[in-house]
C-alpha cells in the first residue's frame, strides 16, 4: 500500500492565464482595459489545465488557453515577471475516488484586442472591465486579480 500513499501525496500541476485585452484597439503593454473569464455552471473560471509530461507551466498555460478559448497561442503575449500559484485539494472521481493536492500557477498574458471566444469546456465567456478591486469569486479569482493589480501598479512608470 506504500504506492497508494505516495500517489495520494503527489501534487497535480496545472497552469493557465489571466488574459488581458484592450477594447477594440491596440493596447499599451501593461494597461489592460478588459480581462477574460469563462463560465462554468456554478462559477467563473480562467482558462487552465493539467500539465502534460515534459511540458513547462507556461507551455501548459498557452496550450490550455488555446484549447479552451480558440485564441491561438501565438497571439498571446505573456507579461514577464508575474506568477501566482494557488494550492487546494481536489477529488477526482475516476478511476477511483481520489483526493489530491492541486497546484495551479497563473500567468498574465495579453492579446491586442477583445475577440469572441470558442468555449470548448465552459458555457460562456465574458470580457470584464478592468476596474479593481474586483469581487467575483473569493477563493481563486479575487486573490489572483488582487495580485495582478499590485503587480501592474508596481510596473507602472508612475509608481
Amino acid at each position: 500500500m506504500a504506492t497508494d500513499e505516495t500517489t495520494e501525496k503527489e501534487t497535480v500541476q496545472a497552469s493557465g492565464f489571466l488574459l488581458f485585452s484592450a477594447g477594440d484597439s491596440e493596447a499599451k503593454p501593461l494597461q489592460p482595459e478588459y480581462f477574460l473569464l469563462l463560465r462554468h455552471q456554478d462559477r467563473w473560471d480562467l482558462p487552465k489545465g493539467h500539465c502534460e509530461e515534459g511540458e513547462s507551466l507556461i507551455e501548459t498555460a498557452l496550450r490550455e488557453t488555446e484549447e479552451e478559448t480558440g485564441i491561438l497561442a501565438a497571439r498571446i503575449e505573456p507579461i514577464p515577471g508575474f506568477c501566482f500559484a494557488l494550492e487546494y485539494k481536489v477529488t477526482y472521481p475516476r478511476p477511483t475516488k481520489t483526493t489530491r493536492n492541486k497546484r495551479v500557477t497563473y500567468f498574465l498574458g495579453r492579446i491586442a484586442r477583445r475577440c469572441d471566444i470558442v468555449c470548448t469546456e465552459h458555457q460562456r465567456f465574458e470580457w470584464f472591465k478592468w476596474a479593481p478591486p474586483h469581487q467575483i469569486q473569493t477563493q481563486t479569482i479575487d486573490p489572483l486579480l488582487s495580485a495582478a493589480e499590485a503587480f501592474l501598479a508596481s510596473q507602472s512608470p508612475h509608481h
